[in-house]
């Protein structure tokens, strides 16, 4: 997977997800797609550099505005599995890859982002040693 960031991976996840479902129902979910695309551009959006100033009523405001957002999209999760069991059946089979996204603090993000460049780093190094071996 790109990267190896975790969001990157539960995008990557979804649309897969997206396009098994669109295979095995041979129907274009174009709600669901556009839904998945608007919460991968808004999650890896980067702050203005205003943000870093910001002071307690201001942080309080952008709180407010952000728990509005997950409202938002806790209410397209809950429409699509209401709409449709496979949905449900999919995000309840993937959980272990896409809750501790959504559930990780800032500390808890970092910690994962490092073990999964780790992770690269090996899987980077068996890689060349399979393709020495191989020469």
């Amino acid at each position: 997977m790109a990267e190896g960031k975790p969001d990157e991976q539960l995008f990557q996840l979804l649309s897969g997800l997206l396009q098994q479902v669109e295979s095995l129902t041979n129907t274009e979910e174009v709600e669901l797609r556009s839904k998945i695309e608007a919460l991968g551009l808004e999650v890896t959006k980067v702050p203005s550099k205003s943000a870093q100033h910001l002071n307690e009523v201001e942080i309080a405001k952008e709180l407010d505005k952000l728990s509005a957002k997950l409202d938002d999209v806790d209410e397209m999760i809950s429409s699509a599995i209401a709409s449709d069991p496979q949905v449900q059946t999919l995000l309840s089979g993937t959980a272990d890859v896409w809750m501790p996204v959504i559930t990780a603090g800032a500390e808890e993000r970092l910690n994962f982002t490092a073990s999964l460049a780790d992770d690269d780093d090996l899987s980077n190094k068996e890689t060349t040693t399979d393709n020495t071996s191989s020469s």
